[in-house]
């Protein structure tokens, strides 16, 4: 049987606060990538249901089958009905643009459930506790008789054809389908099929899509007596400590520029000058915090540190595990991603002679 994909493209974006459905997304825009998932899926042919802008998106896509643009109406269900008029084939499958992480798999799967059944609605089962409040009385539903209808939602044309005719309004299709013929098949869905409605939506997309990124980072600083040795935010028990302007902590130091480096934003020479009085002796952690200020400010986070601290002495793997913990909560993140590590250099070089120490790390940021 032959599958039309009707994508409906003419939502406003009230709720995201900018037109989420023509602005590319790494590279694509959610109406491309929901196109290009419903004819891997199965659809012979499209109709896009548009407004002004998505109309200029979809007439510069290079659409592989055939297809009609129709407009799109005031609500949801007007353009579903506008499509369905130009709409020809066997299955209708109806599929909102703004889910555009959908998986050709669970397209095929409601074709197929639709050409067996009249009908195939993506949906996923509720897991949380749901309670409905009117008029002052509170109700706790049964959560084992509820689910969350997704998209696509497929149905054969002349049913859906026939639902729609009744002249109802609705949220999705399924509920007029329900009217007119029954409950509908429904078909396992994702958590990944996220329709994109907020800017936290959007925030979810872009980590999906974006890779992290990388950064790394080396520094080294002199061994002298009557300094106390801080390593990771922690202070070590040993009779010698780290020459530097500030408290010299060369784990948190390294760490820094790997952060500095994932964002392109120089090194901590730059940002924090060892000409500049008022970082005298101050707490690496301090500085620490700061950098993970400006990763907060591009709404993004630490993924990942690994790091590994050069010395003969002295012997780290005592605090180790206080040292990840210590540059984790300063970072906002769980110790599970904070990783540290100590190797000695043989008696070789200055680490080896003990008139250093010195540390390498590599950290990755994403977007939240």
């Amino acid at each position: 049987m032959s599958a039309v994909g009707i994508l409906l493209c003419a939502g406003a974006s009230h709720r995201m606060g900018f037109d989420k459905l023509n602005t590319p997304l790494c590279g694509r825009t959610a109406i491309e990538r929901s196109m290009d998932a419903l004819i891997a899926g199965g659809c012979d042919s499209l109709v896009f249901a548009v407004n002004g802008e998505s109309a200029k998106t979809v007439a510069a896509l290079c659409v592989p089958v055939p297809h009609t643009v129709v407009q799109g109406g005031e609500q949801r269900t007007d353009s579903v009905r506008n499509a369905l008029a130009a709409a020809n084939g066997d299955v209708a499958v109806i599929h909102d643009a703004a889910r555009c992480f959908v998986s050709p798999e669970i397209v095929r799967a409601c074709i197929e459930a639709a050409t067996e059944t009249g009908s195939g609605v993506a949906a996923m089962p509720v897991t949380d506790t749901v309670m409905r409040k009117e008029n002052g009385a509170v109700e706790t539903l049964d959560r084992n008789t509820l689910f969350r209808m997704q998209t696509p939602q497929a149905f054969r044309l002349d049913r859906i054809r026939a639902a729609y005719e009744q002249g109802a309004y609705a949220t999705d299709d399924a509920t007029l389908y329900a009217k007119r013929f029954g409950a509908p098949t429904l078909v396992p869905g994702s958590e990944e099929n996220r329709k994109l409605t907020t800017e936290a939506d959007w925030a979810w997309a872009k980590n999906r899509l974006e890779p992290p990124a990388y950064g790394i980072g080396f520094d080294t600083h002199r061994l002298v007596e009557g300094r106390k040795l801080f390593l990771g935010g922690v202070e070590i028990p040993f009779e010698k400590g780290l020459l530097g302007h500030s408290d010299a902590d060369v784990l948190l130091h390294a760490i820094m520029d790997a952060i500095l480096g994932a964002l392109k934003l120089g090194d901590i020479g730059k940002l924090f000058p060892d000409t500049d009085a008022q970082y005298a002796g101050i707490s690496s952690r301090v500085l620490l915090r700061k950098v993970n200020e400006l990763v907060q400010k591009r709404d993004m986070v630490v993924a990942h540190v690994d790091a590994t601290v050069i010395c003969q002495r002295p012997k780290l793997a005592p605090h180790r595990e206080t040292i990840e913990r210590t540059i984790a909560a300063d970072l906002g993140i769980s110790p599970d991603a904070v990783s540290v590590k100590a190797t000695t250099t043989e008696g070789m070089n200055d680490e080896g002679r003990g008139l250093c120490i010195s540390a390498q790390a590599i950290a990755s940021v994403r977007h939240r």
